[in-house]
């Protein structure tokens, strides 16, 4: 499993960000983004304060970026060629389309930078609260440990183990019981609450994508015609409260042993489905389909053949061992949901990668 900060430095950086976030409800026509003196696209916030306009500028994100072009309908790629080759063309389109097609929008900053440019429905669940919701019923589950968190740029993960839950896959291969808890600040995915499997043998972490809880960000739409602040004591009302509670319950249920048996059981048979194709096409077909990197493919391909397992259970195996080695602990994450997914794939799409035939392209 990828290993990110500890639960310590977890808490440090969330209160941080907990203390230095500022987020704003407004219309896009009091939006303009500049280009700076270093050729940067910023983003300047209007507000009029008597006669005048006061004006507030900040740095744009990745993220905030890829949702302003979206959101005004400018396609990825040539958003991207503008930033990078003609920053004030740029500049120019999106704050001439602020103008044209007005809308309410929450902007999302931290530290002087937009991190989210969101619908002003977005409901705000925070990390923070989260964290403080779900931690204390972490601490209740006797001999459960976190081992391992982490705060990106587009989200927050908890993963943690629970020992006194595990099973034998095959002959001293050991795998445990765990959850996932993730959260997104800035539109990239709602609460979630996942089975994680951990195992033992090489310190693998497998995310079950299809047997999590998810509770989403939408709320109710802001009306105010005015551009205002939003304040933290305004997140906690009683229908926010009421959703932790859920949350809390739901992590309390989450570590379920009929669950985890029977995801036990679809390992098992995982390692009866063995390659009988070429290993090298068997890694790539599998590379095409599950959308991995050369270097991602690379790694699967050397912990496959290091591993000796040469069956779906021990490809899947490959892929979560794999996740360890990227840098990015989002890209690390998904790496980990996908060991589940090519573990679940159907008889017909194995048949196509389990193939002799060099080269041949998979059809998804």
């Amino acid at each position: 499993m990828k290993t990110g900060k500890t639960l310590q430095e977890l808490a440090v950086e969330l209160d941080r960000q907990n203390r230095a976030k500022r987020d704003f409800i407004l219309d896009t026509r009091n939006l303009r983004m500049v280009i700076d003196d270093e050729k940067i696209p910023q983003l300047d916030m209007l507000k009029n304060i008597g006669e005048h306009k006061d004006i507030e500028r900040f740095g744009i994100n990745d993220i905030a970026h890829r949702q302003i072009g979206h959101h005004l309908g400018i396609p990825a790629k040539y958003y991207d060629r503008m930033r990078t080759e003609f920053p004030e063309l740029l500049a120019t389109n999106v704050s001439a389309w602020f103008q044209r097609q007005p809308s309410r929008r929450m902007v999302r900053t931290l530290d002087g930078t937009a991190r989210a440019f969101l619908s002003d429905r977005y409901r705000r669940i925070d990390n923070y609260e989260i964290a403080e919701a779900v931690l204390p019923i972490i601490g209740e589950m006797k001999d459960a440990r976190v081992e391992s968190c982490e705060l990106t740029d587009r989200k927050m993960y908890i993963k943690v183990v629970n020992p006194r839950l595990e099973a034998e896959v095959q002959k001293g291969d050991i795998v445990q019981a765990g959850i996932m808890i993730t959260n997104s600040e800035v539109g990239h995915g709602a609460v979630s609450v996942q089975p994680l499997i951990y195992r033992l043998v090489c310190e693998n972490g497998m995310v079950v994508n299809d047997a999590g809880q998810r509770r989403y960000h939408i709320g109710r739409v802001n009306d105010s015609d005015e551009m205002y602040e939003l304040y933290r004591d305004e997140t906690l009302a009683a229908d926010d409260r009421a959703f932790l509670m859920k949350v809390q319950d739901t992590v309390r249920a989450a570590v379920d042993e009929v669950k985890f048996r029977r995801i036990v059981d679809r390992m098992r048979e995982a390692t009866e489905v063995k390659i009988t194709g070429s290993v090298q096409t068997v890694v790539e077909l599998t590379a095409t389909k599950y959308g991995l990197q050369k270097n991602e493919q690379e790694g699967v391909l050397e912990y496959l053949i290091k591993g000796g397992d040469l069956s779906l259970y021990g490809l899947s195996n490959a892929i979560t061992r794999t996740s360890q080695d990227v840098k990015d602990y989002d890209r690390a994450t998904e790496l980990e949901g996908l060991g589940w997914d090519v573990i679940n794939m159907s008889r017909n799409e194995w048949l196509e990668i389990n193939t002799e035939k060099e080269g041949k392209k998979y059809a998804v």
